[in-house]
């Protein structure tokens, strides 16, 4: 069974006024929603005292705690789906997510998630991320494919979910994207956040959190390109608005693709987390893997080549 792991930091300058749930949510690497139950249960201190509400607004100097506490059995059942597991140690595995699979449990998708076969496969999963998140440090949407970080215990779990958020992370993604570039590579930078009007889309909005994606052509084909994209920052499918708001969305996206696309490409996003690499948290050995697209992705690909 996981302790409970306690984490500790001065608010820093520049943060004056954010709210308590949304800075504790990135101390901890939990999900707003979970920083609000841990205000809620009276695990959250500012300055020495429990703060009890999620809205208390900070300022800089101020001391914060939050104590996540142990993981207790989980609720999700372990299925025996198919996993490849392209490597795993005592503290981490990386695994291959296909499209099509969600990562972790959630209103409407209970079972057949990335969690349920990590419980099957896996020995030991951390707990910070609560019961329907073990072991997950980063995620992945729905119909993207590709590598996946999980850490197998808490102290892996803090230090990979440090990296990421030093951006010390190597992402790397191959799409197909709509259009032709006159440029071999450039940098979209735009904030995001929740779109003011649809709340299950994502969009460059003033007050979002900062996003930066730079891409390069890899190779040019008929009436689309195919990119690779590397991420400086991670944030909710952020490749996928990135690439919608210069004009060149990815190929067979439902939600930020055109109403009619050029192709008729079923399945979802041709998008694939092709390069993770990153510091092993025991040995502090640098680690890369890369894993080839799915056949949905290369059928595309030889199908548009010039």
């Amino acid at each position: 069974m996981s302790e409970a792991m306690v984490f500790e930091r001065a608010v820093e300058d520049g943060r004056e006024g954010e709210r308590l749930d949304v800075y504790a949510a990135e101390l901890a690497d939990v999900t707003r929603s979970r920083a609000g139950a841990l205000i809620r249960e009276g695990r959250v201190s500012v300055d020495g005292a429990a703060q009890s509400k999620a809205g208390f607004k900070l300022k800089p100097g101020m001391a914060v705690r939050v104590e996540v506490p142990a993981a207790v059995p989980a609720e999700v059942t372990a299925e025996d789906i198919d996993l490849e597991i392209l490597y795993q140690d005592d503290d981490l595995a990386v695994v291959y997510k296909p499209s099509g699979m969600v990562v972790h449990p959630a209103a409407g998708n209970e079972s057949g998630t990335l969690v349920n076969a990590l419980l099957k496969h896996l020995d030991n999963l951390s707990g910070i991320g609560g019961e329907i998140r073990p072991g997950i440090v980063h995620r992945i949407d729905k119909d993207t494919s590709g590598l996946l970080l999980v850490a197998k215990n808490d102290r892996s779990h803090v230090c990979l979910s440090e990296q990421i958020r030093a951006h010390t992370v190597h992402r790397a993604y191959r799409a197909i994207v709509i259009g032709g570039f006159r440029e071999e590579e450039g940098t979209v930078e735009g904030p995001i956040g929740r779109h003011p009007t649809d709340r299950k889309r994502m969009a460059i909005v003033p007050g979002g959190k900062e996003a930066v994606t730079h891409w390069r052509v890899l190779e040019r084909l008929r009436g689309a390109t195919l990119i690779e994209a590397k991420l400086t920052t991670g944030r909710t499918h952020q490749i996928r608005v990135h690439m919608a708001s210069i004009g060149h969305p990815v190929l067979g996206d439902p939600v930020y693709g055109p109403k009619k696309s050029p192709y008729p490409v079923a399945g979802g996003q041709l998008l694939h987390a092709f390069r993770i690499g990153f510091v092993h948290p025991s040995t502090g050995e640098e680690m890369l893997f890369e894993a080839e697209p799915e056949p949905r992705f290369t059928h595309w690909l030889e199908k548009l080549r010039l």
